[in-house]
């Protein structure tokens, strides 16, 4: 059984991520030891809440879980996907974690529309093949709670959304991977996407 470690750092479900990646087939451990983080064979940063927060909480795990991302398929969900980018302008200009190209920009206001978005939408596959999304159709609808969007580059999008924009909801660069939705509270096909996830580590 695939041994992921659930990063710590204050921020987060960390209880219903945990029980999500359980019912998908894992074993999980909740942790903010960087050892642990090194061992596990996959990594998953979840997180609610600001930009800034999150990587100032992060602190000093912010290595191991870079230098885990090299050796071991890393996910990042919600916030920790957001976290994963190069830079975010939530409350100011503020550095992400660098392992996918492209900065986290604010919905803009537009009449009919409210932010946060929350709620169900459609993600359409950009990559069909990908193994992240065995067993997807073309369009899925996943659950999604989120005032910012990842803007970044059609080569590291692996799925987009339409809401206000077209943004990137699933992100991947090398083993690093994002989602902006939350698979955990996405049903049957949340738990799909955390399955396949696992069969990747």
């Amino acid at each position: 059984m695939k041994k992921i470690a659930i990063v710590d750092y204050g921020l987060g479900n960390l209880r219903s991520v945990m029980k999500g990646l359980e019912k998908a087939g894992a074993s999980t451990v909740i942790t903010a030891d960087a050892g642990e983080i090194a061992s596990a064979d996959g990594i998953v940063l979840p997180g609610v809440g600001a930009f800034r927060e999150g990587m100032d909480q992060l602190g000093e795990l912010r290595d191991a879980v870079i230098g885990s991302s090299r050796d071991v398929p890393l996910l990042g969900i919600c916030l920790g996907m957001q976290m994963l980018m190069e830079f975010s302008e939530e409350h100011g200009l503020h550095r992400g974690l660098a392992l996918v190209p492209g900065t986290v920009r604010k919905f803009p206001h537009q009449p009919g529309y409210k932010v946060p978005q929350m709620g169900w939408n459609q993600v359409r596959l950009e990559q069909p093949d990908h193994p992240l999304f065995s067993g997807f159709s073309t369009e899925e609808f996943v659950y999604f709670v989120h005032s910012y969007y990842a803007d970044t580059l059609k080569e590291y999008t692996l799925t987009t959304t339409e809401y206000i924009c077209s943004f990137a909801s699933t992100i991947h660069n090398g083993n690093v991977y994002g989602v902006q939705f939350h698979p955990e509270k996405s049903g049957v096909k949340g738990l799909r996407l955390l399955s396949n996830y696992i069969g990747m580590c």
